[in-house]
Protein backbone atom coordinates (compact mmCIF):
# COMPACT_ATOMS: atom_id res chain seq x y z
CA UNK A 1 0.00 0.00 0.00
CA UNK A 2 1.26 3.61 -0.55
CA UNK A 3 2.23 5.17 2.18
CA UNK A 4 0.70 8.34 1.49
CA UNK A 5 -2.36 7.20 0.68
CA UNK A 6 -2.28 5.24 3.85
CA UNK A 7 -1.56 8.73 5.63
CA UNK A 8 -4.54 10.21 3.79
CA UNK A 9 -7.17 7.67 5.47
CA UNK A 10 -5.44 7.65 8.90
CA UNK A 11 -5.73 11.22 9.10
CA UNK A 12 -9.68 10.93 8.77
CA UNK A 13 -9.87 8.89 11.61
CA UNK A 14 -7.58 9.90 13.80
CA UNK A 15 -10.73 13.07 13.81
CA UNK A 16 -12.61 10.08 15.81
CA UNK A 17 -11.88 9.20 19.46
CA UNK A 18 -11.88 5.82 19.22
CA UNK A 19 -9.59 2.62 18.88
CA UNK A 20 -8.98 -0.58 16.99
CA UNK A 21 -9.70 -3.55 18.82
CA UNK A 22 -6.41 -5.91 19.63
CA UNK A 23 -5.80 -8.41 16.71
CA UNK A 24 -8.66 -6.36 14.50
CA UNK A 25 -8.73 -3.74 11.20
CA UNK A 26 -12.32 -2.72 13.25
CA UNK A 27 -11.91 1.01 14.37
CA UNK A 28 -14.91 1.33 17.37
CA UNK A 29 -16.06 5.07 18.04
CA UNK A 30 -15.80 6.12 21.35
CA UNK A 31 -18.87 5.80 22.95
CA UNK A 32 -18.94 9.83 23.31
CA UNK A 33 -19.15 10.30 19.76
CA UNK A 34 -20.80 8.02 18.55
CA UNK A 35 -21.71 4.45 18.20
CA UNK A 36 -20.66 2.22 15.47
CA UNK A 37 -17.49 1.10 13.98
CA UNK A 38 -14.69 1.12 10.83
CA UNK A 39 -13.44 -1.50 9.25
CA UNK A 40 -10.39 -1.15 7.44
CA UNK A 41 -8.89 -3.79 4.33
CA UNK A 42 -6.74 -4.10 2.13
CA UNK A 43 -8.26 -6.49 -0.65
CA UNK A 44 -5.13 -5.86 -2.09
CA UNK A 45 -1.30 -4.03 -1.33
CA UNK A 46 -2.10 -1.11 -3.71
CA UNK A 47 -5.50 -0.72 -2.90
CA UNK A 48 -7.42 0.52 1.13
CA UNK A 49 -10.90 -0.14 1.73
CA UNK A 50 -13.00 1.31 4.14
CA UNK A 51 -16.42 0.27 5.27
CA UNK A 52 -18.40 2.53 7.62
CA UNK A 53 -20.90 1.87 9.52
CA UNK A 54 -21.84 4.85 12.01
CA UNK A 55 -23.76 7.36 13.79
CA UNK A 56 -22.45 10.40 15.57
CA UNK A 57 -23.48 12.44 18.47
CA UNK A 58 -22.73 15.96 17.25
CA UNK A 59 -21.94 17.41 14.12
CA UNK A 60 -18.45 16.72 12.57
CA UNK A 61 -16.26 19.34 10.52
CA UNK A 62 -13.25 18.00 9.67
CA UNK A 63 -10.48 19.13 7.83
CA UNK A 64 -8.50 16.51 5.01
CA UNK A 65 -4.90 16.90 4.63
CA UNK A 66 -3.84 15.00 1.76
CA UNK A 67 -0.27 13.95 1.52
CA UNK A 68 -0.71 13.08 -2.24
CA UNK A 69 -2.75 13.20 -4.89
CA UNK A 70 -5.44 10.02 -4.88
CA UNK A 71 -8.54 8.59 -6.35
CA UNK A 72 -11.18 7.26 -4.55
CA UNK A 73 -14.20 5.11 -5.34
CA UNK A 74 -17.23 4.67 -2.99
CA UNK A 75 -21.13 3.87 -2.28
CA UNK A 76 -23.38 5.60 -0.25
CA UNK A 77 -25.56 3.13 1.63
CA UNK A 78 -27.35 5.30 3.80
CA UNK A 79 -26.76 8.81 5.19
CA UNK A 80 -25.05 12.31 3.14
CA UNK A 81 -22.07 13.81 3.50
CA UNK A 82 -20.69 17.33 1.96
CA UNK A 83 -17.33 18.11 0.78
CA UNK A 84 -15.57 21.47 -0.12
CA UNK A 85 -13.11 22.59 -1.65
CA UNK A 86 -11.91 25.96 -2.85
CA UNK A 87 -15.24 27.35 -4.97
CA UNK A 88 -17.10 24.61 -4.84
CA UNK A 89 -19.08 22.32 -2.57
CA UNK A 90 -20.31 18.79 -3.64
CA UNK A 91 -22.30 15.91 -1.70
CA UNK A 92 -23.02 12.80 -1.43
CA UNK A 93 -25.98 10.92 -1.93
CA UNK A 94 -27.38 7.80 -0.54
CA UNK A 95 -28.14 4.81 -3.29
CA UNK A 96 -24.73 6.28 -5.13
CA UNK A 97 -21.94 5.54 -6.34
CA UNK A 98 -19.11 7.80 -7.11
CA UNK A 99 -15.58 8.41 -8.01
CA UNK A 100 -13.48 11.17 -6.45
CA UNK A 101 -10.39 12.58 -8.08
CA UNK A 102 -8.33 14.68 -4.79
CA UNK A 103 -5.56 16.61 -5.88
CA UNK A 104 -5.76 19.64 -3.11
CA UNK A 105 -4.81 19.59 0.57
CA UNK A 106 -7.77 22.19 1.52
CA UNK A 107 -10.79 20.33 2.03
CA UNK A 108 -13.54 19.93 4.67
CA UNK A 109 -15.65 17.02 5.04
CA UNK A 110 -18.73 18.06 6.85
CA UNK A 111 -20.91 14.99 8.96
CA UNK A 112 -24.33 16.01 10.70
CA UNK A 113 -25.74 14.12 13.89
CA UNK A 114 -27.80 11.74 14.55
CA UNK A 115 -27.89 9.92 10.97
CA UNK A 116 -26.74 6.69 9.87
CA UNK A 117 -23.67 6.57 7.80
CA UNK A 118 -22.83 3.29 6.06
CA UNK A 119 -20.49 3.86 3.32
CA UNK A 120 -18.15 2.08 1.05
CA UNK A 121 -14.86 3.58 0.00
CA UNK A 122 -11.67 2.05 -2.09
CA UNK A 123 -8.73 4.65 -2.21
CA UNK A 124 -5.83 4.22 -4.85
CA UNK A 125 -3.07 6.10 -5.66
CA UNK A 126 -2.55 8.08 -8.96
CA UNK A 127 -0.15 5.47 -9.99
CA UNK A 128 -2.28 2.63 -9.42
CA UNK A 129 -4.94 4.08 -11.09
CA UNK A 130 -3.04 4.96 -14.27
CA UNK A 131 -2.07 1.30 -14.07
CA UNK A 132 -5.84 0.19 -13.93
CA UNK A 133 -6.67 2.30 -17.13
CA UNK A 134 -3.98 0.94 -19.10
CA UNK A 135 -4.70 -1.42 -21.84
CA UNK A 136 -2.63 -4.55 -22.39
CA UNK A 137 -1.79 -3.06 -25.25
CA UNK A 138 -0.12 -0.31 -23.36
CA UNK A 139 -2.79 2.07 -24.29
CA UNK A 140 -3.90 4.72 -21.13
CA UNK A 141 -7.43 5.10 -21.51
CA UNK A 142 -7.50 8.08 -18.90
CA UNK A 143 -5.66 10.83 -17.28
CA UNK A 144 -5.83 11.54 -13.92
CA UNK A 145 -4.48 15.27 -14.57
CA UNK A 146 -6.77 15.54 -18.13
CA UNK A 147 -9.49 14.17 -16.44
CA UNK A 148 -9.20 17.02 -13.58
CA UNK A 149 -9.10 19.77 -16.22
CA UNK A 150 -6.90 21.95 -13.76
CA UNK A 151 -8.97 21.77 -11.05
CA UNK A 152 -8.04 20.23 -8.01
CA UNK A 153 -11.06 18.41 -7.02
CA UNK A 154 -13.70 16.82 -9.34
CA UNK A 155 -16.46 14.37 -7.86
CA UNK A 156 -18.41 12.03 -10.68
CA UNK A 157 -21.61 10.51 -9.19
CA UNK A 158 -24.48 8.32 -10.29
CA UNK A 159 -26.87 5.56 -9.76
CA UNK A 160 -25.15 2.16 -10.54
CA UNK A 161 -26.32 -0.46 -12.26
CA UNK A 162 -28.20 -3.24 -11.23
CA UNK A 163 -25.35 -5.21 -11.19
CA UNK A 164 -23.05 -3.38 -9.35
CA UNK A 165 -25.75 -2.84 -6.91
CA UNK A 166 -26.09 -6.64 -6.19
CA UNK A 167 -22.59 -6.71 -5.50
CA UNK A 168 -22.27 -3.55 -3.40
CA UNK A 169 -24.99 -5.25 -1.00
CA UNK A 170 -23.30 -8.49 -1.13
CA UNK A 171 -19.89 -6.92 0.24
CA UNK A 172 -22.10 -5.55 3.08
CA UNK A 173 -24.00 -7.93 3.88
CA UNK A 174 -20.98 -10.50 3.91
CA UNK A 175 -18.66 -8.19 5.75
CA UNK A 176 -21.27 -7.58 8.78
CA UNK A 177 -21.49 -11.40 9.30
CA UNK A 178 -17.75 -12.67 8.27
CA UNK A 179 -18.59 -14.86 5.68
CA UNK A 180 -16.76 -13.46 2.66
CA UNK A 181 -12.68 -15.19 2.33
CA UNK A 182 -9.78 -12.78 1.24
CA UNK A 183 -9.98 -14.39 -2.36
CA UNK A 184 -13.83 -13.61 -2.85
CA UNK A 185 -13.59 -10.05 -1.37
CA UNK A 186 -10.20 -9.20 -4.05
CA UNK A 187 -12.38 -10.85 -7.11
CA UNK A 188 -15.56 -8.68 -5.92
CA UNK A 189 -13.58 -5.38 -5.03
CA UNK A 190 -11.91 -5.52 -8.72
CA UNK A 191 -14.79 -6.31 -10.21
CA UNK A 192 -16.95 -3.59 -8.81
CA UNK A 193 -14.47 -0.77 -10.09
CA UNK A 194 -13.56 -2.52 -13.48
CA UNK A 195 -17.40 -1.81 -13.62
CA UNK A 196 -16.97 2.07 -11.92
CA UNK A 197 -13.92 3.02 -13.73
CA UNK A 198 -15.66 1.84 -17.02
CA UNK A 199 -18.61 3.68 -16.52
CA UNK A 200 -17.50 6.89 -15.54
CA UNK A 201 -14.35 7.45 -17.24
CA UNK A 202 -13.83 5.01 -20.67
CA UNK A 203 -14.27 7.56 -23.88
CA UNK A 204 -15.52 10.45 -21.25
CA UNK A 205 -12.06 12.15 -20.92
CA UNK A 206 -13.84 15.42 -23.10
CA UNK A 207 -16.61 15.18 -20.01
CA UNK A 208 -14.22 17.83 -18.39
CA UNK A 209 -17.14 19.04 -15.99
CA UNK A 210 -18.78 22.36 -14.79
CA UNK A 211 -16.81 25.61 -14.64
CA UNK A 212 -16.20 27.86 -10.61
CA UNK A 213 -19.37 29.71 -11.53
CA UNK A 214 -21.48 27.46 -12.73
CA UNK A 215 -21.05 25.57 -9.53
CA UNK A 216 -21.95 27.98 -7.45
CA UNK A 217 -25.15 28.60 -9.02
CA UNK A 218 -26.10 25.18 -8.93
CA UNK A 219 -25.45 25.14 -5.59
CA UNK A 220 -27.59 28.21 -5.18
CA UNK A 221 -29.94 26.49 -6.81
CA UNK A 222 -29.92 23.38 -4.21
CA UNK A 223 -30.07 25.88 -1.10
CA UNK A 224 -33.23 27.77 -2.83
CA UNK A 225 -35.34 24.35 -3.50
CA UNK A 226 -34.46 23.11 0.30
CA UNK A 227 -35.60 26.54 1.84
CA UNK A 228 -38.46 26.80 -0.33
CA UNK A 229 -39.40 22.95 0.06
CA UNK A 230 -42.75 23.33 0.81
CA UNK A 231 -43.29 25.53 -2.35
CA UNK A 232 -40.23 25.17 -4.22
CA UNK A 233 -40.00 27.15 -7.65
CA UNK A 234 -40.57 25.37 -11.26
CA UNK A 235 -37.72 24.21 -12.97
CA UNK A 236 -37.92 27.56 -15.36
CA UNK A 237 -38.57 29.95 -12.43
CA UNK A 238 -35.30 28.50 -11.00
CA UNK A 239 -33.08 28.71 -13.62
CA UNK A 240 -34.00 32.14 -13.84
CA UNK A 241 -33.70 33.26 -9.80
CA UNK A 242 -29.74 31.41 -10.42
CA UNK A 243 -29.05 32.72 -13.51
CA UNK A 244 -28.27 29.41 -15.62
CA UNK A 245 -30.92 28.50 -18.89
CA UNK A 246 -33.04 25.50 -17.95
CA UNK A 247 -30.72 22.85 -19.86
CA UNK A 248 -27.58 23.98 -18.11
CA UNK A 249 -28.76 23.67 -14.80
CA UNK A 250 -30.60 20.34 -15.30
CA UNK A 251 -27.40 18.68 -16.36
CA UNK A 252 -25.14 20.66 -13.78
CA UNK A 253 -27.48 19.98 -11.15
CA UNK A 254 -27.16 15.55 -11.96
CA UNK A 255 -23.53 16.04 -11.97
CA UNK A 256 -23.05 17.45 -9.23
CA UNK A 257 -25.85 15.87 -6.93
CA UNK A 258 -26.04 12.39 -9.00
CA UNK A 259 -30.15 13.42 -8.79
CA UNK A 260 -32.32 15.06 -11.41
CA UNK A 261 -33.48 18.70 -9.08
CA UNK A 262 -36.91 17.39 -8.57
CA UNK A 263 -35.55 13.87 -7.51
CA UNK A 264 -33.15 15.27 -5.14
CA UNK A 265 -36.25 17.64 -3.52
CA UNK A 266 -38.08 14.38 -3.58
CA UNK A 267 -35.06 12.31 -1.14
CA UNK A 268 -34.31 15.49 0.87
CA UNK A 269 -38.36 16.21 1.46
CA UNK A 270 -38.69 12.22 3.05
CA UNK A 271 -35.75 12.96 4.90
CA UNK A 272 -37.00 16.08 6.43
CA UNK A 273 -40.31 14.23 7.35
CA UNK A 274 -38.68 11.61 9.07
CA UNK A 275 -37.13 14.11 11.42
CA UNK A 276 -39.99 15.82 12.10
CA UNK A 277 -42.00 12.42 12.55
CA UNK A 278 -38.98 10.96 15.08
CA UNK A 279 -39.27 14.29 17.20
CA UNK A 280 -42.76 13.53 17.82
CA UNK A 281 -44.54 17.54 17.94
CA UNK A 282 -46.59 17.27 14.18
CA UNK A 283 -49.14 15.05 13.42
CA UNK A 284 -48.96 13.51 9.71
CA UNK A 285 -51.21 16.14 8.03
CA UNK A 286 -48.48 18.60 9.45
CA UNK A 287 -45.72 16.98 8.56
CA UNK A 288 -47.17 16.17 4.90
CA UNK A 289 -48.18 20.16 4.40
CA UNK A 290 -44.39 21.37 6.02
CA UNK A 291 -42.43 18.82 3.38
CA UNK A 292 -45.11 20.12 0.39
CA UNK A 293 -47.69 17.69 0.00
CA UNK A 294 -50.66 18.94 -0.24
CA UNK A 295 -52.25 15.76 -0.34
CA UNK A 296 -51.21 13.38 3.06
CA UNK A 297 -52.05 10.56 0.92
CA UNK A 298 -49.49 11.15 -1.41
CA UNK A 299 -47.23 11.88 1.08
CA UNK A 300 -47.92 8.38 3.01
CA UNK A 301 -47.59 6.71 -0.54
CA UNK A 302 -44.22 8.38 -1.33
CA UNK A 303 -43.02 7.67 3.15
CA UNK A 304 -43.83 4.26 2.60
CA UNK A 305 -41.74 3.56 -0.89
CA UNK A 306 -39.09 5.39 0.91
CA UNK A 307 -39.00 3.80 4.18
CA UNK A 308 -40.81 0.68 4.40
CA UNK A 309 -43.34 2.10 6.97
CA UNK A 310 -46.02 4.40 7.00
CA UNK A 311 -45.74 7.40 8.70
CA UNK A 312 -48.71 7.38 11.55
CA UNK A 313 -46.98 4.04 12.41
CA UNK A 314 -43.88 5.38 12.74
CA UNK A 315 -45.46 8.64 14.89
CA UNK A 316 -47.35 6.48 17.11
CA UNK A 317 -44.16 4.27 17.88
CA UNK A 318 -42.08 6.92 19.02
CA UNK A 319 -44.93 9.03 20.44
CA UNK A 320 -44.82 5.35 22.64
CA UNK A 321 -41.32 5.83 23.73
CA UNK A 322 -41.41 9.39 25.32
Amino acid sequence: MNNSIQYNFNHFFDKFEGGYQAGSSSYMLHPTTGIGQILRLYPRSELEMVMSDYKLYQDHDIRLDSLAPMVEFGYCYEGSREISVPGARQEFMPANWSLQLINTPEARLELGQAQSFRMLGIGMSVGVFHHFMTSIGGVQKADFNSLLGGKSYRLLQEKPPASASASLHHIAASLKDGTMNNIELEYTVLELLELALRTFLEGKEERIGLSQETQLRVGEARRIILEQMDNPPSLLQLSRMVGLNDYKLKVGFKEMYGNTIFGYLREKRMEQALKLLQAGKSNVIEVSCAVGYSNPSHFAEAFRKKFGVNPSALLRENSSRI
